[in-house]
């Protein structure tokens, strides 16, 4: 049985058994045991250098305090080893003096920074610090290898009336590269460089499977430092950050505490496995530092819009022509529908736009409802094509990653007072 079947075995059999507090540590040990073997590549024997402190009767080092150096199939032997295994009738408890037995803190931190390493080592050939000169002066910024088609990928705004490009890798390798497409929307650029050698792009994830509490690593070129890594987690996933065009939103943005600075645009957002999950854009800050809250525009986005920057030099989205926002509780009230209704309430129409060819309705009159001035008498929109939609964010994120323009989908709304409709709506092109 390989070492993470081993390992999970353990974890399956603690878990069907009845747990204590320390039972739960248990799990936990486990669980990072298998986090451990899970980032090691099962074809490469690794070294390993565990620093314990020996105790008394102890073999594992011949000098207290030294590192205890082992190949990979040795560390997994010990792993195992250092887990109390189940006896028979046994109901998933253990004692106290049993942790003891179970991985130190030294080796779960070992594990840990292993898995930081690896996603950095094997990463860092395919990102790129970007040097921009314009009419005005300069900027940098940072980006990555998209594919073995020499296109790099980058935040819109670090190229934004770019003169000349210029991108760099850590190995010292610099070339000069074009502007083939660009999308303020989302803030995404394609770049071409102008070279013969084998670019290694970096793995693309799915950002729709990021979740708060997941380790998230930053890599780029923060004030000018090249090739830095910052590691947090994703803090949330499904915010909404203005975009470049003016007027709309790029949704579905991951958030994380990652350290993001200036020259940290473009960079990759990455989870354990390395994988990209977004693209390091924007942060929320009064003094143009990090304050802990980055935003990440979702590698989903990229992954839609990329390709069309490559063949086209542009991305046409689809346009519904209104402005809204959430249905809050009090507007609820105020529509007299159902308390608890969720959904995108329509406040103004454009004119001659397609929500206004399909007889989609805005707000008309104002009242008020628990001494709140409230808008009402518009449509509110709580699913397309039969996917619930709850908010504001819910409805542009599903016209961004569902639609293009010319597609005719079906909204269901409710109307003032609680009565439903379907209407169809053929959509337009984002102005």
């Amino acid at each position: 049985m390989s070492l993470n079947a081993n390992l999970a075995s353990r974890l399956h059999a603690v878990l069907m058994g009845r747990k204590t507090m320390v039972g739960w540590a248990r799990v936990l040990v486990l669980m990072a045991a298998i986090a451990c073997s899970n980032a090691v590549d099962d074809n490469v024997a690794t070294d390993v250098a565990i620093s314990a402190p020996a105790t008394a009767g102890s073999s594992a080092s011949p000098e207290t305090g030294q590192p205890v150096v082992a190949s990979e199939d040795d560390v997994g032997d010990d792993v195992i080893g250092d887990i109390p295994s189940e006896t028979s009738g046994s109901s998933g408890d253990i004692q106290e003096s049993d942790l003891a037995q179970t991985l130190s803190a030294n080796e779960i931190v070992t594990a840990f920074e292993s898995v930081i390493n690896r996603v950095f080592a094997e990463s860092l050939e395919s990102v790129v610090e970007i040097t921009v000169t314009t009419v005005t002066g300069g900027a940098s910024g940072s980006g990555f290898v998209w594919d073995d088609q020499n296109h790099i990928v980058t935040n819109q705004h670090v190229i934004a009336n770019a003169q000349g490009v210029e991108v760099s890798f850590s190995d010292g390798r610099a070339y000069s590269a074009t502007v083939i497409g660009e999308d303020a929307d989302a803030d995404v650029a394609v770049l071409l460089v102008d070279t013969d050698d084998a670019l290694k792009p970096l793995s693309l994830g799915d950002s729709n499977t990021a979740v708060p509490g997941q380790i998230a690593i930053a890599l780029g070129n923060p004030f000018g430092e090249e090739f830095t890594l910052t590691q947090g987690i994703v803090s949330a996933v499904g915010r909404s950050i203005r975009s470049g065009n003016q007027g709309f939103t790029t949704p579905d943005v991951i958030q994380t505490d990652a350290a993001v600075n200036p020259g940290n645009s473009g960079g990759p957002l990455l989870n354990r496995l390395g994988e990209v999950i977004g693209m390091n854009a924007q942060i929320r800050s009064d003094s143009r530092q990090n304050s802990g809250v980055g935003f990440a525009v979702p590698i989903n986005i990229a992954k839609l819009v990329v390709p069309e920057l490559i063949e086209n030099g542009e991305f046409l989205y689809s346009w519904l022509g209104v402005s809204g926002h959430d249905l809050s509780r009090i507007l609820a009230l105020g529509l007299d529908l159902p308390d608890g209704t969720q959904g995108a309430y329509i406040s103004a129409v454009i004119a001659d736009g397609p929500a206004e060819a399909a007889g989609l309705n805005e707000g008309t009159r104002t009242i008020r409802v628990e001494g709140q001035p409230i808008e009402v008498g518009g449509d509110t929109v709580v699913g397309i094509d039969g996917t619930p939609i709850r908010s504001m964010a819910d409805l542009i994120s599903y016209l961004t990653s569902n639609t293009r323009p010319g597609d005719t989908v079906t909204f269901e709304i409710l109307e003032e007072g609680g009565s439903t409709a379907e209407k169809d709506v053929t959509l337009g092109v984002r102005p």
